[in-house]
Order: structure tokens, then sequence, then C-alpha cells
């Protein structure tokens, strides 16, 4: 009966030793990524680019795997959600940068809503970000 109690005790201090040294692992959570406006402003018109990085916020570093599936530009900060036009994607020109050309037509705050996912993650990046056409 004693030995089954040590053997018991000895098997919990084992397990505990191994939970103790083994290694920590960092999970990482959709949360942890962020788009960022790299320029907030824009001149109205047509053919415009706007570019935007994707940054892993625990490691400071971009991500440049991601799929952009949605994305779209209107003017709902001003009111006007209806007010939405054409956003057509662009090759990026800098590790986790996504570029976009789209026409704003007026002057005004416009919201550029993006959808993506990121390589071996679970989940979807969302993000609403404000971009001001200036005349």
């Amino acid at each position: 009966m004693k030995t089954a109690i040590r053997a018991r005790a000895a098997a919990a201090a084992l397990i505990g030793l191994s939970l103790v040294g083994a290694p920590r692992f960092a999970f990482a959570d959709i949360k942890d990524y962020e788009f960022q406006l790299m320029d907030p402003s824009v001149q109205a018109g047509a053919d415009k680019i706007v570019t935007v990085k994707l940054m892993n916020k625990k490691t400071g570093k971009p991500v440049s795997d991601a799929v952009i599936f949605a994305s779209r530009l209107d003017m709902a900060p001003d009111g006007m959600q209806e007010m939405v036009t054409k956003v057509t994607p662009l090759p990026g020109t800098e590790p986790g940068t996504y570029r976009f050309k789209a026409n704003f037509s007026m002057a005004g705050r416009w919201q550029l809503s993006l959808g993506a996912k990121v390589q071996g993650e679970t989940g979807t990046v969302e993000s609403k970000l404000v971009v001001t056409a200036q005349k």
C-alpha cells in the first residue's frame, strides 16, 4: 500500500517537473494582427493609391503572406454609407504592405473595410480604417 502511494507521488512529481520544464509556446491569436494606414490622407480624385500595412502587434513585424478577400470603400464616417467606390488591389512595394487603387470622387472621410486571412491562423483579421480625401 505504501509502495502504491509512493509510486503515485513520484508520478505526480515527474508530471509536475515536466510541466515546469516544458518550453513555453507562444500561440498567436487573430487579435494580434492589425492593419495600419501608411498615410491617412489622399488627394480627392480618380486612381488614388491607399497603402496599408498588416502588422503582428506582439512581434512588431509586418505580415506578408495574408490573403485579403474583402475590401470596401465608402463614406460611412460622414454618414453616407451608400457612397461606395470600387477598390482595386495592387501589388505591395514593401514586405507586409497591401495597396489599393480607388476613385475618391469627393473630399471627405472614407472608410476602408478589409478582411484578411493570415497563413496558419484561425479566424479573420477585420479592420475599418478612415482615409481623408482632401481637395
